[in-house]
Formats: structure tokens, sequence, C-alpha cells
């Protein structure tokens, strides 16, 4: 949500500035740590935003309960104005210089600032408004809520004489109404620019530290594990008892199904802590993102590995090897890289021009790799048709099916998501935004079990393996026809092992010509 323009060019409305991205905070979690960070012209105003959160109304109304609360805390907040704005100031002046903290839910978002004739909307009162709307020029133009007259909140903050410094006193507010919850410091004096702030502030909803719009995901990888834990649980029992049969291509399945299952744990611990202390520490959350981003791209080498063939038509992937590692070193890159500036040290509920910049590269390899996948796939299919192997041929039928079907559930979901999020520029529908990024580990299991469907351990395993032996060109019946008719002579048998093994020659020159154009 990039308005950084309308920012530049000082001719915007103050409700657009809500929804942009806290990125100039340091950010640990819901604790909100400031670092002595710069106040930004907005319009007739100084701003610095201090975040935004979707939290859910308290439960309890005693002050003294540690749980069912919900709140917004201040802590050890100061501000610092330049040496030239202190020395303008007398030494026996009282207030020298307003600074307001102001918080309002994105409901509220027009109860803050005001415009006079229908001109350019202001943040701080100017005199013809003062007339108008009856604010105190100088100050933050807020217009009480029709459901709740303290709303939107203002906390004013004075400058002492020519001191360079002030301290807001420590204070937290009660959380009485679900909403998208949004916090502002604002100065409206000239004089103060160059302002700087350092402190902290504490958000915390009902259950925990987790923002309302993370919340939800917490319980949903919960569930996302015990899904992993089943599968698991299936694959490795027939894994364990079909040991001597697995196939590469089986192996490689396990580390996806069991990376799959240590990312959700990771996500779940990640979140819990969160949840329970307020911080997120960054290596952990590095950590949990670089698994990840492993089985992001291991899951698509899969799929690409398995439409070329990999160990059913093809014993390797020949000089489609380096291609295929390069594509899959460049999509890790893009993924973590991505993922980190989503959710490392990353904690308001809005979303960052950052994230839409680094997700153009992902989403562009991703469309490349379906590309590649289809084209690939399609050409297996050919192989397979043309040599009459039916059973390898089924199964790779079912496979092209459920793959179509996922990149048609994620087409509509990414227009979905467009469409979401276009139409809800204050994040007013943060308690459902969870389910965008539940859908996509939804998907990616899906397809995991369609492929474990197909390519289940078996005693039958090494029937759907890599062969030289046109043989299984033939259906069982045909093959026990052909057994029964090597009784006939040694003659036959010699021709028949012949002709088998001028057929494995052509297939393997075959298969160098094609490695070769692609």
């Amino acid at each position: 949500m990039d308005f950084s323009f309308r920012i530049a060019n000082k001719s915007f409305d103050f409700l657009i500035f809500v929804i942009l991205s806290t990125l100039l905070t340091t950010i640990h979690a819901s604790i909100h740590i400031y670092q002595n960070q710069l106040f930004n012209e907005v319009g007739n105003a100084y701003l610095l935003p201090g975040g935004s959160e979707g939290l859910y109304a308290s439960l309890s109304s005693d002050n003294s309960a540690t749980d069912g609360r919900s709140f917004i805390r201040f802590e050890n907040i100061t501000f610092w104005r330049t040496q030239d704005a202190a020395d303008e100031q007398s030494e026996m002046e009282h207030s020298t210089g307003l600074i307001q903290a102001v918080i309002f839910a994105a409901a509220d978002r027009n109860n803050i600032g005001g415009s006079a004739y229908g001109g350019q909307r202001s943040i701080c009162c100017t005199p013809d408004l003062a007339k108008l709307e009856g604010c105190k020029q100088g100050e933050v133009i807020r217009i009480p809520s029709a459901t709740e007259i303290n709303w939107p909140m203002v906390f004013s903050i004075q400058f002492n004489g020519n001191n360079l410094s002030t301290q807001m006193n420590n204070a937290e507010v009660p959380i009485k109404k679900t909403g998208m919850h949004n916090l502002f410091f604002i100065a409206c004096d000239p004089k103060l620019k160059g302002t700087v702030m350092s402190g902290k502030t504490v958000w915390k909803n009902p259950d925990g530290y987790l923002p309302g719009r993370m919340a939800p995901l917490m319980t949903f990888y919960v569930y996302m594990a015990i899904a992993y834990l089943l599968l698991s649980a299936i694959w490795f029992s027939q894994y364990m008892r079909f040991w001597e049969d697995i196939l590469q291509l089986q192996h490689c399945i396990a580390a996806v199904i069991g990376l799959g299952l240590f990312e959700m744990i990771l996500w779940y611990l990640d979140y819990s802590n969160f949840n329970k202390t307020g911080m997120r520490p960054v290596v952990t959350t590095a950590w949990v993102v670089t698994v990840g981003a492993i089985k992001k791209t291991l899951s698509r080498l899969l799929i690409l590995s398995v439409s070329m063939g990999y160990g059913v038509v093809r014993p390797t992937l020949g000089g489609l090897t380096s291609k295929v590692l390069l594509i899959g070193a460049t999509y890790f890159v893009a993924s973590e890289l991505l993922d980190i500036t989503e959710h490392v040290g990353t904690i308001n509920d809005v979303s960052g021009r950052a994230r839409l910049f680094l997700g153009l590269p992902d989403a562009f390899l991703d469309a490349f790799l379906i590309l590649w996948i289809f084209t690939s796939l399609s050409k297996t299919l050919e192989q397979l048709q043309a040599k009459r192997i039916s059973v390898k041929l089924d199964i790779y039928r079912k496979f092209s099916n459920a793959l179509a079907v996922a990149v048609i559930a994620s087409v509509a979901w990414i227009t979905y998501e467009i469409y979401f999020k276009a139409t809800d520029p204050f994040n007013e529908r943060w308690q459902s935004a969870w389910i965008i990024t539940a859908f996509w580990d939804i998907l990616s299991f899906a397809l995991l079990c369609v492929i474990c469907y197909l390519w289940a351990p078996s005693q039958s395993s090494q029937r759907y393996a890599y062969s030289e032996d046109v043989g299984e060109e033939f259906d069982d019946e045909e093959a026990q026809s052909l057994t029964r008719g090597q009784s006939n002579g040694d003659v036959s048998l010699v021709k028949q092992e012949q002709k088998n093994g001028n057929a494995a020659i052509s297939d393997e020159e075959d298969e160098s010509e094609e490695d070769k154009r692609e």
C-alpha cells in the first residue's frame, strides 16, 4: 500500500496515512520499542506512527486481573526536540511545545481531523477550523465517537521552559470495544520539527499478546501439526514395512512430510511463546521461517521431479539436474527474503511495501515453475502413452488432474486475496485475515496427501519404478503369458532378451536426446 508520494506532496487525506506500515518503528512482538524515532511532516502536522493492531474487547473490567484484559500501555515515552527549538523558549515558561498521543479505532477514523469549506483535510486545528469545528488552535482535531464519548483518546504532553526533553506519564488504556486500533504521536507546533521519541508501548489481547490477526493462526497450526502427524504415522508405517521396495521418489516424499510436521510445530511454539511473553526473538522466528522456506522449496522441486518422471520414466534427471537445482536455490532465496520481511520483527496488522516488492520475484518463480511442471508433465504423459505403460499412465493422469485443480484453486484464491485487500484498505476485516495465510498451508498439505496416495509404499512399489525392460508395457496377464512361453526353448528366450536389450538402448537414447532438447 504505497502512499509515499502523497506524503511527499503533503496533499493527501489523513485517513490514508492510517494504513501505512509502521516500518519506521523497531518492533519486538506486541511490545513496540521506539529508539530515537523521527516525527514525519504530514500536511499541517508532524506524525510518528506508534502501531496498528487488531484488539478484542476486554473480558474483565477488573484492573487487578492479569487475564481477560485488553489494553495499550505506555512506558517510558520520552520526546527530544532540537537544540534550536529549545533555545527559542524562555526558561520561565511552562508550556513551550505540545505533543499529543492519539488512540482511535479504524471505525472512528473520520473523528480525527477536519476540513474547512470542503478543502484539504487537516489533522491540526487551524483558525478557520477553530471557528467552524470549535476546536482549539494548535491541537489535534478530535470529534467524540457516537458510541463512546471518550474515544478517540488523546493524551497531551508538554515541554516546559527551554528543556530539551519531556516525558509522558506511564498510562494504560483499557480496550472496551473490539476493532483495529491505531496509535499516532502528533505535534502541531511547526517549531517541533525534528523531534524524536524513545520508549515503548505494550499491546495486549484478552488471551495474550498475539495481535488479533495472528491469534487464530496459533490454533490453526495445532490442527495442521495433528494432520501432518497422522499423515506421518500412516506414511512411515508403510515406509518401514516395505523398506526393501522403497523408491528414491518415496524417500523425497518422506523428507517433505517430516519437514512439514517440523515446520507446523515450530510455528506453534513461536506463536505460543509470543502470546505468553509479548516478545518474539528474531533468531527463533528466523529459524522457523528458514525451515518453512526449505520445505516450500523441496515441495516444489518434488512436484517438478515427479512431473519429469524421475524414478518412474527416467532413472535420473540427467542434464536437467543443474537447472532444477538452480531454480530451487533461487526460489529458496526469494522465499526466505519474503518470509523474513513478513514475519521477523514485524507485528503490526498492516502490510508493508517491502512485502509487496519482495513478493514479486516469489510470484514470478512460482509462475515459471508451474509452466515448467505442466510442460514436463505433458511430455511424460506422451511417453507413457506411446509406450503403453497403462499402470503408470493412470497414476500420472490422476496426478495431472490433482495438479490442475490445485492451480485453478490457487488462481481463484489469489484473485480473492487481491479483492479482499483492495476492498479493506483500513484492515477492518482483520478477524478473518488469517484465512489468507492458512489457505496456502491447507492447499500444500492436500496436494502432498494426493502424492502420498498415488505413490504410497507397497510390496508392488518397484512396479512403478523406472525399468529398462519393455515387459512393463504389458498388463499382468500378458506378462504371465510371456513367462509360460519361455519353456518353448532357449532360442526364443535369447531372442526375447536381445529384443529387450535393443529396446532399452533405444529408450536411453531417446531420453538423452530429450534432455539435450530441454
